[in-house]
């Protein structure tokens, strides 16, 4: 059987699993140059994909056009106008499945995420909790091509990507000879963020220390606390509210090293093939949700049996009555950078 010319991916969120498909379709692009990719996601995404080759980015608006199921069978009606003669389905949720049965019945091959939820609630379960790495979600997005003919090997590397920067981000890094980290320390649930207080510790030993700190993150929240860092500390710039996502990968392929929660910085940076030092409470790598082309021993956690009790950080986990990213300390974070810089 041929192999398919046209493949129809589709992830729609979240910030950090899109990056992740990006980095899969990079390298599934440098193997099978001559296949055509329809990527269908929310078009805030669209940056993670360009300049990777033979990728067309399909906009998929959840709230508007593409709401409910009439919005699901617009969706399917534009798709088919591609002339795809297969479905990856990367996302594999309700909207996903529906898309993906609809371009079934028109004929094309689909094939479908295993997401592993059995073996992640026996990671995240307790008692009888079974610690043991699971498969990487990178190789999950990459078992849908396999199941597809392709013979796809990820090598699971880092290569750096570095892009021109932005006009407005060139003073920030006008001094040549400091170090540049960038922070990404926020995240969508709570028990995923180490706290403040102490990552103003490490962003105040790093502005003293001759290295220049680029904070990125989502809202006004964070922006406003990102804002208070940088009056605080010289050499603290905050990029939040400042640059759209295609500036703030430009700005992360310049830097020496970033940190990150288990987010979507992590992920960003391993587009851009900038290693990253990640920092673990409520969830865990071993869950699969590590970076590509990360290492676990770039990973910032402290062991104990409460952990992981959640794949998402979605839920408080206790750790003998400390919050489990509270057992990571502000020492600990600095040890790791200067052993790296």
């Amino acid at each position: 059987m041929a192999l398919p010319s046209k493949i129809i991916v589709t992830r729609f969120s979240a910030m950090g699993d899109v990056a992740m498909v990006a980095s899969v379709l990079k390298e599934f692009g440098e193997q099978y140059p001559t296949v055509s990719i329809i990527m269908v996601s929310r078009p805030l995404f669209q940056a993670f994909f360009e300049g990777i080759p033979n990728i067309k980015f399909h906009s998929f608006y959840p709230k508007e056009k593409h709401k409910g199921l009439k919005g699901i069978i617009a969706l399917k009606k534009e798709l088919a106008l591609e002339d795809a003669d297969a479905v990856a389905d990367l996302h594999f949720n309700l909207r996903s499945r529906i898309l993906s049965t609809l371009l079934k019945f028109s004929g094309l091959q689909v094939k479908q995420l295993d997401k592993g939820r059995k073996e992640k609630k026996e990671l995240t379960r307790f008692p009888n909790k079974i610690l043991k790495p699971l498969k990487p979600t990178v190789e999950r997005y990459a078992d849908v091509f396999r199941q597809l003919g392709f013979q796809f090997v990820l090598q699971n590397k880092l290569i750096p990507n570095q892009l021109p920067l932005p006009n407005l981000a060139h003073a920030l890094f006008a001094n040549d000879q400091s170090k540049k980290i960038g922070i990404s320390p926020f995240a969508q649930h709570p028990y995923k963020v180490f706290p403040l207080a102490k990552m103003q510790e490490v962003i105040r030993y790093l502005s003293h220390n001759n290295v220049d700190v680029y904070v990125f993150g989502g809202g006004k929240t964070e922006q406003t606390q990102a804002e208070k860092w940088q009056v605080l500390y010289p050499n603290v710039h905050s990029t939040i509210g400042r640059f759209k996502l295609k500036e703030e990968l430009s700005i992360i392929s310049n830097l020496d090293l970033m940190i990150s929660m288990d987010s979507s910085g992590m992920h960003m940076a391993s587009l851009m093939g900038v290693r990253c030092l990640s920092i673990w409470g409520a969830t865990h790598p071993f869950a699969g949700f590590l970076g590509y082309g990360q290492t676990l021993s770039d990973c910032i956690q402290v062991e104990h049996p409460n952990r992981p009790n959640s794949v998402y950080g979605n839920k408080p986990c206790s750790c003998d009555g400390t919050e489990a990213i509270d057992l990571v300390s502000s020492e600990m974070v600095i040890t790791s950078i200067n052993q790296i810089i």
